[in-house]
């Protein structure tokens, strides 16, 4: 039936899921009544619950219970198929009625098509009448599927009804269980209003006890205020007092201070006078000793001549005796350097003896005025301290010994040696303390010692204004030389050039003897470079402080050095001055500070309050005494009232007593005798006494030497407990209050208060200490002693933090020590009522014990409101006051509920999200805040989300801090083309909801792209990566019912038809798309490639290039200057020089770059291509993305007119979202800086050039490499690939060049790696060496020579190409020999296939020609002369040859072709017919003697032949004739002296016709020699 059903409903889907939907509530009726009945018999089995009320009243059993149960849960079941079957028979019926409207219309459009039918068949049309019999067919199969699904539905009909019908017969027989479950929910109601109002009564009376509790505290709070009004009054006044003490104080000591100040102004004045004056005598010295100076000067200047003369007469003296001079003077010098060593050692000894001796002398002086008595008798063989020091000193100038001293030296070298001075040590030894060897200050005529007037004039004190400013003026006149002003940028460099790391140099808590040591660092802070020089320290510190400073030459701006201070104290006492630099812009100074060990003594607190406590009960509060500073002391507890005297006596007779650093004055006194030598002209400035509450930490070293840090290792030697009287027994201190406290560690001392008598008690204490410099420290003890018998241990109850409409409970615990139970009742004040509730209100508690109380807190949202002054609105804090009332007592009993109430609101911004257009296949990204307005942290999460939306992070679920902002990520991607309107439910932990509206419009484009999203590889710079994507067009039908149509959410549909594309690419990007326009037509796709290329941008390298170049300049400026000064005939000192090129290149600097800067540099340039190499290999990689939009519109871009653009819908566009990372290459070039374009320049046709590339592997593995394909035919060759790179090595490639013609070739060569690809641009110019020949024709012709005889001929040839040639001149005579030496002879083939160019040639087997130069180069432009001889051996008119021109030893250039012919004598005949062959016959013509040689020369015979012919016998026919020629050869040959006959030559004429006759022809010639 169902299949039925969907045949005939195809274009009725709702029909068919109604249809579906009945099948599963009939499945249900079956079972349900049943158990209804069953239901239904157990509520009628029980008649007691209508009948009686009294049964109604008793409870109900578990198994009832469960009966009712099973029965309201089937009668909701019943009721819900009720509904549902209701709604299913209301759409039955309403599909019913619109199948009989069809099934009307059907049959008033099946009479209209009979009607037309008739009338077309009226007028005979058959092919209208086919159409509309079709039409009658198709009618009538719909109204015939219309009645069968009209007999269906009515079918469903009726079982539906019939369904209904028995549900409503089933709810009848439930009729009445529903009216009993009615009438008990009813009761049920009822019983919760009585239990309400008896709630709302108890609430009554619980906000009368809060109003009377208020009142009361209300009470205390304005007795407490007058005390504190009272107590606030006494501590003006006594402030008051104590201040106007201070002031009369404090103006005592400015009047102090004042007459100090002006004492040391008139001191520096005199000072400084006397400073002047000794300055004007130091000039008028100098003056007066310059000419002495010149003096000594030329006499050492004669002293060296001198010594030059006498050294080369001794050498030429050495070098006569045939002796080594170099040798003698080499041993001659070192014999001279070793006597001056030995002449310094013994002055230096001398020196040092000297100062002992004085200083011994002063000593004496000193110690004679000290000396108090006479010295008592020593024992017999007992030396004195003076003795001693004078043997030791006597062993020491003597070079004797002294690694073994005796016995009685070495307490003395102890002694005398303030840096061995420890903290307990003795003398040793068998002398006796009694009498000192050296008196101190116990003597009784002792006076202080003085320092002398002459020292004091040395100390650098102030002076008068005129002497400020003369002193002024020198200082700059001496040092303007060296400091210079820094201007950088037209501004003018003012401040401290270095900056110092840290700012103060402090050694802190030293002991004398040890050595501390500590670095700073000095950073540059001026504009550019600077220089550091290190001057000293103060005079007093010279002889405690050491500086370790290495100049480390000029150093750039935010440049550092180090320096190292090395302090080695010789007395206990505090230090300050500074360390003097000098930089090149001015000097600086860095402050140091040594301090001694002091006492540093603090309580924690002043006031130790112990609040109410109960009379016979027992506190203990701890105060703790803490010493911060590295000296112990004794300390002592006493009241206030009471007066303690420390013990202080010491004996400062006996050294070998323990020496302890508690005694400072007389440690001081001790090293002040030992060391006066080295602190001759200074003034101790008095200890610094640290504040009270001044707080130091431990040093490393000093942790590491073994100084406490707690008080684990404090000795207490008294334990008292102060004796309690009358006014002082509430307050006592524990045992510990006597003791010793050790350097940076703390006591603890416990104070006890057992109150005796109800009421305020306070007391004051002190603490005295034995180091009489540490002040007496004072704190004050208050408490009160109250005497009720109720009490709760924790008055104050805190429920931290609240929030509203949350329950928080806690218990409160009552203590009694009374003897007898006491009614206690509990309440809240008035405001409170409706937030706070103490549970139960009244209660007993028994003597001598505990009673627990519930306290529940609701805060209401009303609570700022209610609470009224109770509430701070502000902080939000409540301190809600509880009073407990004890029957018989008029004071009650109150404790404090604290608690801090928030919110728990979560506010979301915006209020709403509008995400506007976005197509099918992107996602929308768009940031909300969530805002925590409470002070606890909440859990919160997004719940209920649609499919097309998600939140990041952690899907939408974390936990937000108090008063925390985040930011949450709303990522919307539409599924179809609609108008979207939703809402984002974000819950809280206690289940508040807090919702966010958004709305969308949601578009389906035409095109779609095969992948929105490219992720490329990891590309190298200048290497590419491609990847391909096609754009779909899948638009084919307009149809929505059957598919999704392209739309703009609601809007129409997009036409089906050829759509076009745009992609826009951003500017600059490193992206190229091809195409970048196109159209697609229905059902197909276009290819679209998409390559990525990484390179640098060209300002960046132009920078690069730009710094190279200043570089550069800097370097050729500063030799150029370099060069200047040499010149120069005044040299500066080295650091005048070195200051004055700093200043010149600092201004070639500042003024270079804007010039080069003008300059605008190619991309083939060689800076430019250097400066790239160099940022290609320092690069560091770049991630770039990029978001490319492609725009769609409809129609072809073939079809627009001209350039009209297409209309492209901005909410049609789709997006292409690229991932271009760019990383640095693993293969780079190391050769020719860097260059990867290889230019083989010109290189000549046929030729090869050779060029040699270095690549290097940066990456840090080994690399695979292949090369891509060059052209087989082309003129690019790679001699030797390499396979494998290993890691940071460098391989060489050979790369050829061979053009076979003149053409510009052009090629890539791509070395390719797993990591990315090198290419290497191969570039070349094939050149034709092109030469010219000066011979017109080709053919060189010599001329007549007389046999023997030789001449010579020249010519030219011109270089017309750009590159040196090489050539070389062959003759074929010389070099076809070997080929044609067995071929058939020339003179035996026929003349018209003579193709031999080599003619007769010498019987002597020498060439008959030849040439110079043979071979050679041709530069460029220029022209070659060449000579070519004729030399013949014997006569012959067939003499040639053929010269050819090779260039490069390949290519023939030009062939010339070489004639000549050779007569025996000067005079020769020729003409006639020919008698002879022009090739040499096979036998060889015999060589005649002189004799003979005329003899047979007069047989040769010419042939000349005379046609006559007389065609008209009467006309006189012309002659015949022929021409003989006869030709003088010139000669080099000297003629012999022969007689001056005229030559004869007789010839035979034979005339042949009808007649022959014979005559017989003479010649006669006479040679005449021209001038």
């Amino acid at each position: 039936m169902e299949e039925d059903d969907k045949k005939l409903l195809d274009d009725k889907p709702l029909v068919e899921d109604d249809t579906e939907e009945l099948e599963d509530p009939e499945l249900v009726l079956d079972c349900v009544p049943r158990e209804a009945e069953q239901k239904a018999g157990l509520g009628s089995s029980c008649p007691g619950i209508e009948q009686s009320k009294d049964k109604q009243k008793q409870r109900l059993t578990a198994q009832e219970k469960r009966q009712a149960c099973l029965l309201r849960r089937d009668l909701s079941h019943l009721d819900q198929l009720h509904e549902e079957k209701d709604l299913f028979i209301q759409k039955t019926r309403g599909e019913l009625r619109a199948c009989r409207r069809r099934m009307e219309l059907l049959v008033k459009q099946q009479e209209s098509v009979a009607a037309e039918i008739a009338a077309e068949r009226a007028a005979n049309n058959m092919a209208a009448m086919g159409r509309l019999e079709a039409a009658s067919r198709r009618l009538c199969s719909e109204l015939k599927n219309e009645r069968d699904l009209q007999a269906q539905m009515m079918a469903v009909l009726q079982q539906s009804q019939s369904a209904l019908w028995q549900i409503e017969v089933q709810e009848g027989q439930l009729e009445d269980a529903r009216k009993s479950a009615q009438e008990e929910a009813a009761a049920a109601r009822r019983g919760l209003q009585e239990r309400a109002a008896k709630q709302l009564h108890r609430e009554m009376g619980a906000s009368g006890k809060a109003e009377r509790n208020r009142l009361l505290r209300a009470r205390r709070c304005v007795h407490l205020q007058k005390e504190l009004g009272l107590r606030q009054q006494k501590l003006v006044e006594e402030a008051q007092k104590n201040h106007r003490k201070a002031l009369r104080f404090l103006k005592a000591s400015l009047g102090r201070i004042r007459e100090q100040e002006q004492k040391e102004e008139l001191e520096t004045r005199e000072h400084m006078r006397r400073r002047m004056d000794a300055v004007l005598a130091l000039k008028n010295s100098i003056s007066a000793n310059r000419e002495t100076l010149r003096k000594f000067q030329a006499w050492g200047q004669a002293k060296t001549e001198l010594a030059e003369q006498k050294a080369q007469a001794e050498k030429k003296a050495i070098l006569a005796q045939g002796g080594d001079a170099f040798k003698h003077l080499c041993h001659q010098r070192r014999r001279q350097e070793l006597e001056a060593q030995n002449r310094a050692f013994e002055e230096e000894q001398k020196r040092r003896k000297q100062e002992i001796v004085s200083r011994l002398l002063k000593e004496e002086a000193v110690e004679d005025q000290r000396r108090p008595r006479p010295e008592p008798p020593r024992p017999a063989g007992q030396r004195s301290l003076r003795d001693q020091t004078w043997s030791y000193v006597a062993t020491f100038c003597d070079g004797q010994s002294t690694d073994q001293p005796d016995s009685q030296s070495s307490p003395l070298l102890t002694a005398i040696s303030s840096e061995s001075v420890q903290g307990d040590g003795s003398l040793g030894g068998e002398d006796t303390l009694a009498w000192p060897e050296i008196p101190g200050l116990w003597k009784e005529d002792y006076k202080p010692f003085q320092v002398s007037k002459e020292d004091v004039d040395r100390k650098p004190v102030g002076g008068t204004k005129m002497d400020k400013d003369i002193l002024a003026r020198t200082m700059q006149r001496l040092r303007s030389g060296v400091i210079h002003k820094q201007v950088a940028s037209g501004r003018e460099f003012r401040g401290c050039p270095f900056n110092s790391k840290p700012k103060f140099i402090h050694f802190k808590d030293f002991d004398v003897g040890k050595v501390y040591k500590k670095k700073i660092t000095l950073i540059n802070a001026t504009y550019t470079i600077n220089y550091c020089k290190l001057v000293g320290v103060d005079e007093s510190l010279q002889d405690f402080i050491h500086v370790d400073f290495d100049p480390p030459g000029p150093l750039s701006a935010g440049m550092s050095c180090e320096v190292l201070v090395t302090f080695k104290p010789m007395i206990n006492k505090d230090l300050e001055g500074n360390v003097s630099f000098l930089a090149q812009t001015g000097g600086f100074s860095v402050p140091l500070k040594c301090s001694t060990k002091k006492c540093s003594l603090s309580l924690d607190k002043e006031l130790i309050d112990f609040g109410s406590y109960t009379v016979g009960e027992t506190a203990i509060r701890t105060i703790t005494l803490t010493n911060t500073g590295g000296l112990g002391t004794k300390f002592r507890f006493l009241l206030a009232s009471e007066t303690c005297e420390m013990d202080t006596s010491q004996s400062v007779l006996k050294l070998s007593s323990t020496f302890t650093y508690e005694d400072k004055s007389l440690y001081d006194k001790f090293t002040t005798s030992f060391s006066e030598h080295q602190m001759e002209g200074n003034e101790s400035s008095p200890t610094d006494v640290p504040s009270q509450k001044e707080s130091g930490k431990l040093d490393v070293k000093e942790q590491e030497e073994g100084h406490p840090i707690e008080s684990e290792g404090v000795t207490l030697t008294t334990i008292m407990t102060i004796p309690p009287n009358e006014e002082q027994m509430e307050f006592s201190l524990g045992e510990t209050t006597e003791g010793d406290i050790g350097p940076f560690s703390s006591i603890k001392v416990p104070v006890i208060f057992t109150p005796i008598v109800p009421g305020t008690v306070q007391n004051s204490f002190k603490v005295v200490f034995k180091n009489q410099q540490c002040p007496t420290l004072y704190f004050k003890v208050v408490g009160v002693a109250i005497d009720v018998p109720v009490w709760v241990p924790k008055p104050n109850v805190d429920l931290k933090i609240c929030m509203y409409d949350r329950l928080y409970q806690d218990s409160i615990l009552v203590h009694t020590r009374s003897k007898a139970a006491l009614r206690l009742k509990f309440e809240v004040c008035k405001e409170l009522r409706g937030h706070v509730e103490l549970l139960p209100e009244t209660g007993y508690i028994q003597a001598l014990s505990s009673y627990s109380v519930q306290l529940k807190f609701l805060p209401r949202h009303s609570l700022p409101e209610d609470a009224g002054k109770y509430f701070d609105k502000e902080t939000r804090v409540l301190e809600a006051p509880m009073t407990i009332r004890v029957a018989d007592q008029i004071k009650p009993v109150g404790f404090t509920v604290h608690a801090v109430v928030t919110t728990s609101d979560l506010e979301l911004s915006p209020a709403g999200l509008d995400f506007g257009y976005c197509t099918i296949y992107e996602a929308i990204r768009t940031q909300i805040s969530l805002c925590n307005h409470s002070l606890l942290p909440q859990e919160f999460g997004f719940v209920g989300l649609p499919k097309f939306v998600d939140i990041q992070p952690n899907d939408g679920f974390g936990t937000i801090l108090p008063l925390e902002t985040l930011q949450l990520d709303v990522i919307f991607q539409p599924t179809k083309a609609k108008e979207y309107n939703f809402e984002l439910i974000c819950k809280s932990e206690i289940n508040r909801c807090f919702k966010l509206a958004c709305r969308a419009v949601g578009v389906y484009p035409p095109l779609e792209l095969s992948h929105n999203q490219i992720k490329f590889a990891a590309t190298s710079l200048y290497d590419t990566s491609v990847a391909t994507l096609y754009v779909i067009n899948s638009h084919l039908s307009m149809n929505s019912l059957t598919h999704s149509v392209p739309r703009i959410g609601s809007e129409d549909a997009f036409p089906v038809g050829p759509t076009s594309f745009e992609f826009l690419l951003p500017p600059d990007s490193p992206i190229t798309i091809s195409p970048l326009v196109g159209t697609v037509w229905p059902g197909k796709r276009c290819l679209v490639r998409v390559a990525f290329r990484p390179v640098l941008p060209s300002e960046l390298i132009h920078q690069e290039a730009f710094q190279a170049l200043s570089r550069k300049a800097e370097v050729k400026l500063s030799q150029k200057e370099t060069v200047t000064q040499r010149k120069d005939q005044r040299r500066p000192s080295f650091s005048m020089l070195r200051l004055q090129n700093q200043d010149r290149l600092l201004r070639a600097s500042a003024s270079q770059p804007p010039e080069l800067q003008k300059e605008d540099l190619a991309s083939s340039s060689q800076e430019y291509q250097s400066a790239q190499a160099s940022l290609t290999r320092s690069f560091q990689g770049k991630f770039d993305k990029f978001v490319v939009p492609c725009v769609v519109a409809s129609g072809n871009t073939k079809d627009r007119k001209g350039t009209e653009p297409l209309s492209f819908s901005p909410h049609n566009t789709l997006y292409l979202e690229l991932w271009c990372p760019a990383v640095a290459p693993s293969i780079v070039v190391t050769s020719d800086k860097g260059k990867t374009v290889i230019n083989f320049g010109d290189i000549a046709a046929g030729h090869r050039g050779i060029k040699k590339v270095s690549i290097q592997n940066i990456s840090p593995e080994d690399l695979d490499l292949e090369y891509s394909v060059l052209n087989p035919d082309g003129p690019f060759v790679l001699l030797n690939p390499t396979i494998r790179l290993p890691s940071g090595e460098t391989q060489v490639l050979d790369l050829s060049f061979s053009p076979r013609e003149s053409v510009v070739a052009q090629e890539i060569l791509d070395i390719i790696t797993k990591k990315g690809t090198l290419s290497l641009a191969l570039m070349g110019t094939g050149v034709a060496s092109t030469i010219t020949c000066s011979i017109e024709g080709d053919v060189l012709n010599m001329g007549y020579v007389i046999a023997r005889e030789s001449v010579s001929l020249g010519f030219k040839l011109q270089n017309n190409s750009p590159l040196p040639i090489k050539f070389s001149m062959q003759l074929d005579s010389l070099s076809s020999r070997s080929r044609d030496q067995h071929r058939l002879p020339q003179f035996l083939a026929s003349p018209d296939r003579r193709t031999e160019v080599v003619g007769t040639q010498n019987y002597s087997g020498q060439s008959v020609f030849s040439v110079v130069p043979v071979e050679g180069v041709m530069e460029p432009g220029k022209a070659q002369d060449f000579t070519v001889t004729f030399s013949p051996d014997h006569e012959s008119l067939y003499f040639s040859d053929r010269l050819q021109v090779v260039l490069f030893e390949k290519k023939v250039s030009h062939h010339i072709l070489l004639k000549g012919a050779a007569r025996e004598h000067m005079m020769f005949v020729e003409g006639g017919d020919p008698l002879d062959v022009p090739v040499e016959s096979l036998t060889v013509i015999p060589a005649f003697d002189l004799e003979h040689r005329e003899e047979a020369e007069e047989l040769k015979p010419i042939l000349v032949t005379l046609d006559y012919a007389q065609l008209d016998p009467d006309t006189q026919a012309p002659p015949a004739t022929r021409e003989l020629q006869v030709g003088c050869i010139r000669t080099t040959q000297l003629s012999a002296k022969k007689p001056d006959h005229p030559l004869l030559a007789s010839a035979l004429l034979q005339l042949r016709g009808d007649v022959k006759e014979t005559y017989k022809v003479l010649f006669v010639a006479q040679v005449v020699t021209g001038p």
